[in-house]
């Protein structure tokens, strides 16, 4: 399992557009800064090669409970050992620090070189939602953010190819 947080803003992640030749595009997007932290998941089943993504939206910043709790939720759900693959964030040391200090013996950490994030498929899975999906959108509130990058995680969830293409960005071979 390959683990990884990310950011959404409000603000709009402005990507290529159009508009009627001789006018400029004017795009509208609220002023403020308010953050959608989302921690996600790609597992991968080592016999059936079964991807599966998860993930979780948080009003502030993740912390390192935040993990813990996350990767309790997933254990419980997969119910066997996982291998948890993540970089070296310190919020990712002390979350696999705390699940030692709890005798979690069904989890098992390894670690991405530093300043890899190319290594791991969780960014694919976050660059097509921000990237793709969300480009150029303006949410209102935190609220429709959070919907908008459910949907988005949603579709990619049901389509085979792109759960693929997490490893292939990541120049993992199944």
């Amino acid at each position: 399992m390959f683990l990884d947080e990310t950011g959404f803003l409000l603000q709009p992640l402005n990507r290529r557009t159009w508009a009627p030749r001789g006018e400029t595009p004017v795009q509208y997007a609220s002023a403020r800064h308010d953050r959608l932290s989302a921690i996600g998941a790609v597992t991968l089943s080592p016999q059936r090669q079964r991807i599966n993504t998860y993930w979780q939206f948080y009003r502030g910043n993740v912390v390192a409970t935040d993990v813990v709790a996350f990767l309790r939720d997933l254990h419980r759900q997969n119910g066997r050992e996982l291998i948890v693959v993540l970089d070296r964030f310190n919020v990712h040391r002390k979350a696999a620090r705390l699940l030692k200090e709890q005798s979690a013996d069904w989890a098992t950490f390894e670690w991405l070189p530093a300043y890899a994030p190319d290594l791991n498929p969780v960014e694919a899975m976050w660059s097509c939602t921000k990237y793709s999906d969300l480009a150029n959108y303006a949410p209102a509130t935190l609220d429709d953010l959070d919907t908008a990058a459910t949907d988005s995680l949603i579709s990619q969830y049901g389509d085979f190819r792109t759960k693929r293409s997490y490893f292939k960005t990541a120049q993992l071979k199944l």
